[in-house]
């Protein structure tokens, strides 16, 4: 299936490892021009430049904060002036989960809570206000929220917080946006195969003396594909929804994580 995704302009933040590189390449590979954002400007020049050798199409490595207003209005006029405007916008900054012990809810800190809001619900807010007006005078346009199953489940109150705000926000956007030609979803991943994730699962293994086989098993236990998702299966699922073909898509989240044993989910 041809995506029609041909000379459209994509912008992805969090883009230079884990889901938001993994969504990258693979608009790329499908023929649009990618903007990478991270606060490493130096590892964003690094990416951009491999993924342009690897795709051969045009990518532009930007370093912007974005719980930051005005880094993320001057990431907005850079993509305007060197690419014409974006089209398509994918979020996926924000701070990773689990790699802290989690408190009971009750003793959530509020430092912790507003930080992570400000990242990943803001943080997606204002990238998508300042990419809006390129995207209305296109007359089309996709964004992207990646959020996480945390959504779905308790366990961890501030990921629970977070992931369902991000829902609510890509939900009043759709409606607001109504008619426009700009549509916006959420994809919730569960444990996913990235640097990071498979970092930690060979340092388990070394941990707990089982091979990494065993260890990927123990993880994926409730994980209905039988294995735990790849970042690029992952990417699979956004380059969807970030083309055309999407256009019955809008207002929703989508589970990404493989399916989750026990959970009815309606």
């Amino acid at each position: 299936m041809d995506l029609e995704l041909g000379g459209k302009v994509a912008v992805v933040t969090g883009g230079t490892r884990g889901i938001g590189l993994a969504a990258a390449r693979l608009l790329a590979a499908e023929g649009a021009n990618v903007v990478l954002v991270s606060r490493n400007a130096d590892e964003a020049a690094r990416v951009a430049g491999d993924l342009t050798r690897d795709t051969g199409r045009r990518v532009l490595g930007l370093a912007a904060d974005t719980t930051d207003d005005a880094a993320v209005a001057a990431m907005a006029a850079t993509v305007e002036r060197e690419m014409g405007g974006a089209q398509i916008l994918v979020n996926a900054a924000a701070e990773p989960a689990g790699q802290k012990a989690v408190p009971a809810p009750s003793e959530a800190e509020w430092a912790s809570l507003a930080s992570h809001m400000d990242t990943k619900v803001m943080g997606y807010l204002r990238c998508a206000r300042a990419l809006l007006p390129s995207m209305r005078r296109a007359g089309w346009g996709r964004i992207i929220n990646v959020s996480g199953l945390g959504a779905r489940r308790t366990g961890d109150v501030v990921g629970t917080i977070r992931n369902v705000a991000v829902v609510a926000l890509a939900k009043n956007l759709a409606d607001e946006l109504s008619g426009t030609g700009i549509a916006v979803t959420t994809v919730h991943p569960g444990l996913t195969r990235t640097e990071k994730v498979d970092a930690m699962i060979e340092a388990r293994a070394r941990t707990e003396g089982r091979s990494v086989g065993e260890v990927q098993a123990a993880m994926a236990e409730n994980v209905l594909m039988g294995r735990l998702p790849s970042a690029e299966e992952v990417a699979q699922v956004i380059a969807f929804l970030a083309s055309p073909r999407s256009v019955t898509v809008n207002g929703v989240a989508i589970d990404v994580g493989g399916g989750v044993r026990g959970a009815i989910n309606y």
